[in-house]
């Protein structure tokens, strides 16, 4: 994935022309910058970053051009190139070994990204990370505006940035791309000004525009974001995520200037119960919940061994030889994503989903919610155009167990609660 501080267009800076002639003639291209006591030398910086001097001041003032739109562009053309040869192997989603109740969470959120992302718990070294990264090369390619910094759908108003709304608004034609879907990983040290993005306060006070430099926030909008140890992140980050999750908007507020952006992705946290557990007001923001244990039976750890110094050894040869299965799986999930909509439930079904979100005593509506998505994304999966009780039966344990939980210090139902109950409803 191109970085967000990608190459950009240099333009030289004609107040500064008459001092770097000199060494143009012998060196082409920029010269160094060079720091000296009261003054700075140099001509461009890059990233469209230009030093201009300023009226009665000793050294030069270094101004942040609004480089959003030529970053995103750059990035654009950077994607022009086989990023499959260019960038790490990744382990095929198909060659994971068991973990099916995880895996499915993950491909249901890709399918519908509406039922709100999944949080992944298990025992560390069980392959969690390992198979949220593999999701990369099954996501489908969708149709976003070229240099917008925000992915933006050039036919839904609520996935369009601002700028992009007011072209299209004035009847321009907007150029447009077809992408896959990106995934962005959230570092557990990044601030709250890399996540929803900064203000350049001076050149807004100084020239009276508002210079926005885009977050991951921005970047994920329309994609995955993954937070690995999401239980280890600091909690106003978590807020902020989880905020705006749930609206689609991130709004950037600095020193009375305020900057809002489309941020419509599938959330997606893992990790280990013993390093401590999200608060419960927290969890009830995840869509679903996957518990994911360490592999007990003999023959399975072997072959997951196997499999992975295969793939060590020889990562290009392991990946072809999934390559069906995966084109496979990748085929049916795009078949599901266009067919979602034309999925039916029964009146009766969700009254009896409902019923058993409230006599497990489920708080709030998200429950009932999320299982009516989650079991139509199923069914659409499985190229049903109706959901059955068996569908429901399958995702219904995943939507509720982690909504359940009222003390903090209890621990997360297994899912057989759920399960009775739903037994005793359907039966």
């Amino acid at each position: 994935m191109a970085s967000l501080l990608g190459t950009s267009s240099i333009r030289a800076s004609p107040s500064l022309s008459s001092s770097s002639s000199s060494s143009s003639s012998s060196t082409p291209s920029i010269s160094p910058i060079c720091f000296r006591p009261g003054r700075i030398c140099g001509r461009v910086l890059n990233a469209g970053i230009q030093i201009r001097p300023k009226k009665n001041r000793s050294r030069h003032h270094v101004s942040v051009m609004n480089v959003a739109t030529e970053i995103n562009s750059t990035e654009q053309q950077v994607g022009k190139f086989d990023s499959k040869k260019s960038a790490r192997p990744v382990y095929p989603f198909a060659a994971i070994v068991g973990q099916d109740e995880m895996k499915l969470c993950l491909l249901l959120n890709v399918i519908d990204p509406k039922i709100g992302g999944v949080m992944i718990m298990g025992d560390r070294g069980t392959g969690k990370s390992t198979t949220v990264r593999s999701l990369v090369d099954l996501l489908p390619e969708i149709t976003v505006v070229a240099g917008d910094p925000y992915n933006s759908d050039p036919l839904d108003p609520e996935f369009m940035g601002v700028e992009v709304r007011e072209r299209v608004e004035r009847g321009e034609q907007v150029p447009v791309i077809a992408t896959k879907i990106n995934m962005v990983d959230l570092p557990l040290g990044a601030t709250e000004d890399r996540v929803c993005g900064t203000i350049d306060i001076e050149k807004a006070l100084t020239e009276g525009v508002k210079a926005f430099e885009p977050g991951l926030l921005a970047k994920a909008n329309r994609g995955i974001l993954y937070v690995d140890e999401v239980n280890l992140l600091d909690d106003h980050l978590v807020d902020v995520l989880l905020d705006s999750a749930a609206s689609g908007w991130n709004t950037v507020e600095r020193e009375g200037i305020s900057i809002s952006h489309p941020a419509r992705f599938i959330l997606i946290g893992s990790g280990n119960p013993e390093e401590g557990e999200l608060r419960p007001q927290l969890l009830d923001r995840f869509g679903m919940h996957a518990q994911v244990g360490t592999v007990r039976d003999a023959e399975l750890r072997v072959k997951i061994v196997e499999e992975r110094a295969r793939f060590d050894s020889d990562p290009k040869e392991f990946r072809d030889t999934y390559k069906t299965e995966q084109d496979k799986l990748q085929d049916q999930i795009s078949n599901a994503r266009s067919c979602l909509s034309s999925v039916q439930i029964d009146r009766q079904l969700k009254v009896k989903i409902s019923k058993v979100c409230s006599e497990l005593n489920v708080d709030g509506l998200r429950g009932d919610i999320v299982t009516n998505r989650a079991a139509k994304a199923l069914a659409a999966l499985k190229g049903k155009d109706r959901v059955t009780a068996d569908d429901v039966a399958t995702v219904i344990p995943n939507c509720l167990r982690h909504r359940l939980r009222k003390d903090p210090l209890e621990s997360i139902d297994s899912g057989v609660l759920v399960s009775e109950k739903f037994a005793e409803v359907f039966s």
